[in-house]
């Protein structure tokens, strides 16, 4: 007889917990939800309240019957999934689906893993919040409904396979937009005037001019006005100053942070976060609060105290800018302060470390500085004047733990220390190094990262701490936005330094526009966001989107109905819908005349397709000649490619070389860029272009290749190539034109027969068709992802991968 029964979603965090509790307790997992709506039409009655229907998930109905045999013979059942609404979500599911009766069922909750929390937890149990409940269901159904009304609109006006979401495509329009912005940027240039002086004994001075010069002449005219000059110091101000640590993580600034200091996606960082809270190393990491509870007060002052000494402890408690946080849950931070390591691997340890000493640092003294202003007079310019600045930290306070990073936008920001100026005294005259100009750019905006992204919507109110990295995620999945790393370009500036009595000036070249996995939109992105824009304002609409978020708190609170909520969305969408029925294909921008062939003058136009982007060359009217095409590179889009950059896109494929003389061929097929030699497909690396390969780069390719085929080959047969023995990821297996083979245990790969190649092959089953009636089930996304015909879905793996590229009468191939 099982006298209790705890319920959590994770196997983790179930060993974690059964540690803590008695003999009498024993702790199973229900492995996330339970239950959700089907994968169809009938999920939701809208004539009835929007009232849903709930399934089984195929592969949970094993585990649910293990937990009702449970259920049935336990005295009580804890149901202690998360504290949030996708967790109070799962708990109303649980005890639904096993008929749970209210004397015997406890909901408890915390927001750590902890002895104590656990205790105190069962302690003091509570009824199923169904308002949370709602919540959840209300933005469950919501997301259901636009996803199965509008992605249809979407296969029939512009691709198969394409889906829309409530905060997905807001998060596509942000990047869409952001990448708008880039492209229509007008750069602008000005000189900015630094020197460099003899500060006596070995010091050097450096000093900056407030003032910035539109033009060339402008700042040679500067340099020359120099000539001859003395500099010395007219004032010397010395200011205190102080910097106060940021707040302890919540889920949105943890996410940024690991991207900056460590480098982890957004969807990393919550699953290390994951493991490290169930393991019972850090409190519950989704939550939008920086409040710290009195215990974590207490034990945060403690070990600064230990660690630092009790000058570097001062308690703060943080308020949260955010309307819709609950204070009453608190920020991620260490369940024990006194924990300087944690983690089973390098990335929970480094997270782990971020987490404690961000947390430690909040309740930390502020920093104290001395920050000087030296003033620099030129004899030969009354009234102007060059700036040095320094800064010297007097106490570290909080910096002595932890130092907040910045992202690309925020460079300007202070984010670090200057160094302290050398020993200067009013009235010293400063000996001229070197006075330069150099020509400098503005900057266009950055692009987004997984974690600004985040960032920017949880500004604009758009999304919750659980929602935050799936709908990155998602966005990325369903191809409209990439992350990316795109090499620079390059281009001249100049540089003016004054030497003597002259003013020397020097062209020189420097690269910009370099991004390291910054999101890029696709063609379909921008497509399916002007579509959207025009069409479906309501949905794409950011202040909309917010205040659909600040309804899901109110249902969440209360104050709300959730089908009342609903049925004032759903009325004005739906009509929405109907009306896009109508509209002409033919309005959208998927296809654009770009212009005409400068030989043929034949009409180049550029076009979404199946695979992706591309540029057609039309034929002539009344004439049998084929279209031919040409895939898009990286980084350029249909709405602003240039006839020029077109047309060299025609150049493929081309003869890069010869080798073993037979002709090497770059070219681009459904599966990317590849060379052709000798009937055989040589896939590119990232890093090369088929534009611009080098026969030396292309002869490397095959023969690395060729090396690399040598060392998985155990046993071919001539008289039967389709039939080879390879060595693979996992050991030595057996190919027979598209199957793979397994080799029995104990058989030696060298001495396989063809014969018996045959025959095990023989013996191994088809693998089934992929969305068959064996496929494996996907879980589902927060965001709905509506399915679609089996030649829908074909279509979307299609599209996925790289865009056709076509010569006429020229087969596409794939590259092996």
């Amino acid at each position: 007889m099982v006298k209790n029964l705890v319920i959590v979603e994770s196997p983790a965090k179930a060993k974690t917990i059964e540690g803590y509790l008695g003999k009498d307790f024993i702790v199973k997992s229900s492995f996330g939800h339970v239950r959700d709506l089907p994968k169809d039409n009938n999920a939701i009655d809208i004539a009835n309240g929007f009232k849903p229907t709930y399934v089984v998930s195929p592969d949970k109905r094993e585990v649910i019957a293990q937990l009702k045999k449970l259920a049935k013979e336990a005295e009580t059942v804890w149901l202690a999934s998360d504290d949030d609404r996708e967790g109070e979500a799962i708990s109303w599911h649980l005890a639904e689906t096993l008929n749970l009766n209210d004397a015997k069922t406890r909901r408890i909750v915390f927001r750590e893993i902890t002895k104590n929390a656990i205790l105190n937890a069962i302690d003091s149990p509570r009824a199923i919040n169904l308002n949370l409940v709602n919540a959840q269901q209300a933005r469950r159904v919501l997301d259901r409904l636009v996803g199965f009304e509008l992605s249809p609109v979407l296969w029939k006006k512009v691709k198969t396979g394409l889906s829309a979401g409530r905060v997905q495509s807001v998060a596509v329009r942000l990047v869409v937009e952001r990448e708008r912005e880039i492209n229509q940027f007008k750069t602008s240039s000005a000189y900015r005037v630094t020197a460099r002086f003899d500060a006596g004994r070995g010091a050097v001075l450096e000093a900056e001019l407030p003032t910035r010069f539109k033009t060339q002449a402008e700042a040679q005219e500067f340099l020359t006005l120099c000539v001859g000059a003395t500099y010395s110091i007219e004032n010397l101000e010395k200011k205190p100053g102080k910097r106060s640590p940021a707040p302890p993580f919540t889920t949105s600034t943890l996410q940024q942070e690991a991207s900056r200091k460590l480098g982890f996606s957004v969807a990393q960082t919550m699953s290390v976060a994951q493991k490290l809270y169930e393991a019972g190393k850090i409190s519950y990491m989704r939550t939008d609060s920086v409040n710290l509870s009195q215990d974590a007060l207490v034990a945060a002052q403690a070990e600064i105290e230990r660690a630092y000494g009790a000058e570097y402890a001062h308690t703060r408690q943080f308020k949260t800018k955010s309307a819709s946080a609950q204070e009453a849950h608190e920020a991620i931070r260490p369940t024990d302060f006194a924990l300087a390591k944690a983690g089973a691997d390098s990335a929970e340890q480094r997270l782990y470390d971020l987490i404690r000493k961000r947390a430690m640092a909040s309740q930390m003294a502020d920093a104290v500085i001395e920050r000087t202003v030296a003033t620099i007079g030129v004899s030969t310019q009354p009234g102007v004047a060059l700036t040095a600045t320094g800064e010297v930290i007097t106490f570290e306070g909080f910096l002595k733990a932890y130092s907040e990073s910045k992202d690309d936008e925020d460079t300007d920001a202070e984010s670090s220390f200057s160094r302290g100026l050398p020993p200067l005294t009013t009235g010293q005259e400063l000996p001229l190094q070197v006075l330069r100009a150099t020509e400098r750019y503005a900057q266009p905006p950055a692009r987004y990262t997984e974690a600004s992204l985040v960032k920017k919507l949880e500004e604009m109110g758009i999304g919750r701490p659980s929602t935050y990295a799936p709908t990155i995620s998602t966005i990325q999945k369903r191809g409209y936005v990439e992350k990316d790393t795109r090499e620079g370009k390059e281009r001249k500036f100049h540089v003016l330094t004054l030497e003597g009595s002259e003013v020397q000036v020097e062209a020189k070249t420097e690269t910009f526009g370099a991004d390291k996995a910054k999101l890029f939109p696709t063609d379909t992105a921008m497509v399916v966001n002007d579509f959207l824009v025009e069409h479906f304002p309501i949905i794409i609409d950011y202040k909309f989107t917010a205040k659909v978020e600040g309804e899901f708190d109110q249902i969440a609170n209360g104050h709300e109905q959730w089908e009342h909520m609903l049925s004032n969305f759903y009325g004005t969408f739906h009509e929405t819908v109907e009306r896009g029925q109508d509209i002409e294909r033919s309005t959208l921008g998927s296809t654009r005349e770009i212009g005409t062939h400068p030989e043929t003058g034949q009409k180049i136009t550029a076009r979404l397709g199946r695979f992706g982007p591309y540029v057609q060359i039309e034929p002539q009217e009344g004439s049998e000649e084929k279209a031919v095409y040409a895939s898009l590179r990286k980084g350029q889009f249909i709405e602003n490619i240039t006839i020029e950059e077109a047309l060299d896109l025609f150049k493929l494929p081309r003869v890069v070389g010869q080798f073993e003389d037979k002709d090497m061929t770059a070219a681009l097929g459904r599966f990317g860029p590849y060379i052709r030699h000798d009937s055989k497909f040589y896939s590119l690396t990232k890093e090369q272009d088929p534009h611009t390969i080098t026969a030396p780069e292309a002869i490397a390719l095959i023969e690395g290749k060729r090396k690399a085929d040598a060392e998985r080959l155990i046993k071919e047969f001539p008289e039967n190539p389709e039939v080879q023995v390879l060595n693979g990821r996992f050991g030595p297996y057996i190919v027979v034109g598209k199957k793979n083979v397994k080799i029995p245990k104990g058989e030696e790969p060298k001495d396989l027969t063809l014969e018996r190649c045959l025959e095990l092959a023989e013996q191994t089953p088809d693998k089934p068709a992929k969305g068959g009636r064996f496929a494996k089930k996907a879980v589902p996304a927060p965001e709905e992802k509506v399915d679609t015909p089996k030649k829908k879905a074909a279509s979307t793996a299609a599209a996925k991968k790289a865009p056709a590229k076509k010569a006429a009468k020229k087969p596409t191939a794939k590259a092996k």
